[in-house]
């Protein structure tokens, strides 16, 4: 093992632990000092900074797992700071420890070192139960305090709403808190998008998320990072509670993938853009206008072209629409799927324009 090669890998799961002692400067000096008492050679580093070690989606960490499944392997040994730099999921650690050692790849901890034989194996099993269940706990704590700082009215992070912006609001100790207030400008967009839901550009009466979309982009009305708009956003607008003063906090559960029920959102108080009445009034008309609440209609069979249809002037997929002529009559017709989204401004296509 004197001449082995060796791949350093540093993690750090938050700014404050950079800051502290397990900062990526403090872990590379221990790695590599450790690398040199055992002669090992350094043959490649891989920094991972701000990322959680619960799953394996971690750039540089897929990195270092491709190239050590290489043949012949880039290095012979893995070094970490500690098996919880490596992962905090059990599962997966063993998994992946596997996976290297199937290659030839051992993994190293240097603070927690440990021999091959069972009970070894079984030591680090338990160590990484621990970290698992520490990491758990740690998240817990962590969401619950962040739940009663949005009780209290306080930001906790991340890109505001349109028509709010984050301004510092007191200081308790070391740390700042801040809340939410109307940004004047983006709000006046806000409010726009209410009016033209409920009555339409220039009182013409009530107009659906698309036509809303179109109506911004057509009149150079862009989002606060000057894009353009599209439905997904305007709904969002529509729909969210935030614009009547009541932002809800952890709404989403990202590992499985789908909404928490509404017993664990916490509901941070803001000032609203919009009033009940109006947000009630949307939310009465994009229900009657949802294709759930429509009766209905008979479909021949599936969509034809899907996949091998593009727009010859974007390049984007085809989809197809439906429409209903002045007599009342549907038809089905082709369009390009930037502009079903974001209208002419997105892309000037023709409707039945196509390459395929």
């Amino acid at each position: 093992m004197a001449t082995a090669r060796a791949a350093l890998y540093l993690r750090v799961s938050t700014p404050r632990q950079a800051d502290h002692d397990l900062s990526i400067p403090d872990q590379r000096r221990q790695l590599e000092g450790y690398c040199l008492s055992n002669g090992w050679e350094v043959a490649a580093e891989f920094v991972e900074p701000g990322v959680s070690g619960t799953d394996d989606r971690r750039p540089a960490f897929q990195d270092m797992i491709d190239a050590a499944m290489e043949r012949p392997p880039a290095f012979d040994v893995v070094v970490v700071h500690s098996f919880s730099r490596f992962f905090r999921d059990q599962f997966q650690f063993e998994f992946y420890v596997r996976k290297l050692a199937k290659n030839g790849v051992q993994l190293v901890s240097i603070t927690q070192v440990l021999g091959d034989d069972p009970a070894g194996e079984m030591m680090r099993r338990i160590m990484t139960l621990f970290d698992e269940y520490q990491s758990k706990e740690t998240a817990k704590h962590t969401l619950r305090a962040m739940n009663e700082n949005a009780r209290q009215g306080f930001w906790n992070g991340a890109r505001p709403p349109i028509g709010y912006r984050v301004v510092e609001a007191e200081q308790r100790g070391t740390k700042i808190k801040k809340k939410l207030e109307i940004d004047p400008i983006h709000a006046e967009t806000v409010r726009r998008i209410f009016r033209l839901a409920l009555e339409g550009a220039d009182g013409r009466g009530p107009i659906g998320v698309m036509a809303i979309a179109c109506w911004l982009n057509e009149n150079n009305i862009r989002t606060r990072y000057g894009g353009r708009w599209g439905k997904g956003m305007v709904h969002q607008v529509l729909t969210r509670t935030t614009y009547i003063g009541q932002h809800r906090f952890n709404t989403y559960d990202v590992k499985k993938g789908r909404r928490k029920p509404e017993a664990e959102h916490a509901i941070m108080e803001v000032p609203p853009i919009v009033t009940v009445a109006e947000f009630e009034a949307v939310q009465r008309s994009l229900k009657a206008r949802s294709p759930k609440m429509m009766p209905p209609r008979a479909v021949g069979g599936s969509t034809l072209l899907t996949g091998i249809c593009f727009c010859a002037c974007c390049g984007a997929a085809m989809t197809l629409r439906t429409g209903t002529s002045r007599s009342g009559q549907e038809y089905r017709y082709y369009t390009c799927a930037t502009k079903a989204t974001k209208g002419k401004t997105g892309c000037p296509a023709s409707l039945c324009r196509w390459t395929g």
